[in-house]
């Protein structure tokens, strides 16, 4: 399988730690102790290494997972992929970031060995340890006022016609209907009318869904355009990256995250005299022991 480089842009680590991170349980870490914050900077004190629940024991699985490790606090930090064909499409298979720091190991020694990371169904989040502090997950609230409704299925172009919307941007097609950037209440308010259209018309046959403005959102939301569905949005003024993993994709080839040892090797690697961040995803399943 014949691998195609991407650059996805640049993400920013003024605290000087860059965490690599499930998005599902970003914003989970301090209900279950530390602050993501607190953990990630003395990992990164001693060189970096791989953060879980529980700490003092091996990785639960479905719980938080995340890699923290030394970052240049002064300069963008550029972000690459290779990619290959998939069952539905261009995978990540290399993830790259190059840290800006000079390489901390023996000038010709060998990779660094940080831990291993699932593929979180929900996507991955690149970021600065402290701005992710502040990350709105998926069930949290709205970060601005505002909310996304969309709505898909059957009766779709009926709904349409009636209540009017445009198409969300989708990579490689046409996204569902919908109406963006309403205030919380107008969201609900419109979400409300598809509702009773629904049970005084048509009946089943119309998905109408309701996205607040959580980071977890918007990021998801800017990745829908890309072929890998990586998007940048910022948090506390710090560019964060989020990837996105197709539904078929994921099921194909991360079934089972870490439950059933569907896990991926991050390390650190040497590049003339600068340091990566580089987390490999085998291109192909491979079959649970």
């Amino acid at each position: 399988m014949s691998e195609t480089p991407v650059d996805l842009g640049v993400v920013t680590a003024p605290s000087g730690v860059l965490v690599l991170g499930m998005a599902s349980w970003i914003d989970r870490w301090s209900e279950l102790g530390d602050p993501l914050s607190v953990r990630a900077l003395a990992t990164a004190a001693h060189g970096g290494g791989h953060l879980h629940e529980p700490a003092d024991g091996p990785s639960r699985d479905w719980s938080c997972e995340a890699v923290a490790v030394p970052a240049a606090a002064d300069r963008p930090l550029k972000v690459r992929a290779e990619t290959g064909e998939s069952y539905d499409g261009p995978v990540i298979t290399i993830l790259e970031i190059d840290l800006g720091l000079p390489w901390p190991g023996d000038p010709d020694g060998e990779p660094i060995r940080l831990g291993d990371l699932p593929v979180d169904r929900c996507g991955m989040v690149l970021g600065d340890a402290r701005a992710l502090d502040s990350f709105v997950g998926l069930p949290g609230e709205s970060i601005n006022g505002l909310a996304d409704v969309r709505y898909w299925g059957k009766y779709e172009e009926d709904a349409h016609a009636r209540f009017g919307g445009e198409r969300a941007p989708q990579f490689g097609g046409q996204g569902p209907y919908g109406r963006f950037d309403l205030p919380l209440a107008e969201a609900h308010e419109f979400a409300g009318r598809l509702q009773s259209w629904l049970s005084e018309g048509p009946g089943i046959g119309l998905v109408v869904s309701v996205d607040a403005h959580t980071h977890f959102h918007l990021l998801e939301r800017a990745g829908l355009t890309h072929p890998l569905l990586a998007g940048q949005i910022e948090i506390d003024g710090c560019q964060i990256l989020g990837l996105g993993w197709d539904p078929g994709d994921h099921s194909m080839r991360h079934r089972g995250e870490r439950a059933w040892n569907q896990v991926y090797e991050v390390t650190l690697e040497q590049r003339g005299t600068t340091t990566l961040l580089r987390w490999t995803i085998p291109a192909e399943a491979e079959e649970p022991e």
